[in-house]
């Protein structure tokens, strides 16, 4: 099977992305997320996404582009306080919003990935998070049942790729991204790199080219900080 495509347009196409659609996209802020794929997704004008992702970008940038363009009708996520359009059309009821722990949200994308539909967890109980959902008690302690998280598409960054689909990862990039690649249906990856076969290191593959159905080598990475904090000389 080939799986080398030559842009991000392609892949959409492809996987035929549309009006609906639940994707994952990796990323911690702005650190590892595919900018390719998801400027290819304001451009295709695919509407009502649901997103599941760590944290919905800035204004102008990440997944803020499409909420600029109010592409996206649920967001699955962690935070997103550095985002002025997603609090705007949160507060007028215009972004179904789906908070979740940070932990709470690794584990249910790695469960999702290792095909665990449910487990327990103290994280949330007594708070707002348990509402609705099922607790039961383990040594003395109460625990709160959460279910795995899943998707149709995974859209993930890595730094390298080969064309089998083996990913390596660079430093603090790698978040999200390689529980994600496990845990949906068809996952697209975009490297920095494409590379031919046997040059990766298999020591440093994290995400092997068993989850991996599609990748391509994406351009102008602009690699964004989200909050840039210097020290003033002294």
């Amino acid at each position: 099977m080939n799986k080398v495509l030559s842009s991000a347009e392609e892949a959409l196409k492809l996987v035929k992305v549309c009006d609906g659609d639940r994707i994952m996209l990796g990323g911690f802020g702005l650190c590892g997320i595919p900018e390719n794929l998801i400027e290819a997704l304001r451009k295709s004008g695919v509407k009502d996404i649901t997103c599941i992702s760590n944290n919905a970008g800035v204004d102008d940038f990440g997944l803020g582009r499409l909420l600029d363009t109010r592409q996206i009708k649920k967001m699955v996520s962690t935070y997103v306080g550095e985002n002025a359009i997603f609090e705007r059309q949160f507060l007028d009821g215009e972004l179904e919003v789906e908070f979740v722990p940070q932990g709470t949200f690794a584990e249910r994308l790695r469960a999702g990935g290792a095909g665990i539909p449910a487990f327990f967890t103290p994280t949330g109980v007594g708070t707002p998070i348990a509402e609705g959902k099922e607790t039961r008690e383990f040594n003395g302690k109460t625990y709160l049942m959460e279910k795995w998280l899943r998707a149709r598409l995974a859209f993930v960054k890595a730094y390298k790729g080969d064309r089998y689909g083996n990913l390596v990862y660079r430093k603090t990039a790698r978040n999200f991204n390689p529980m994600m690649a496990s845990a949906a249906e068809i996952t697209i990856a975009e490297v920095e790199h494409l590379v031919e076969p046997g040059e990766l290191d298999p020591e440093a593959v994290v995400t092997t080219g068993i989850f991996v159905q599609y990748i391509f080598e994406g351009s102008n990475y602009e690699k964004r900080i989200e909050q840039r904090t210097v020290r003033h000389k002294q």
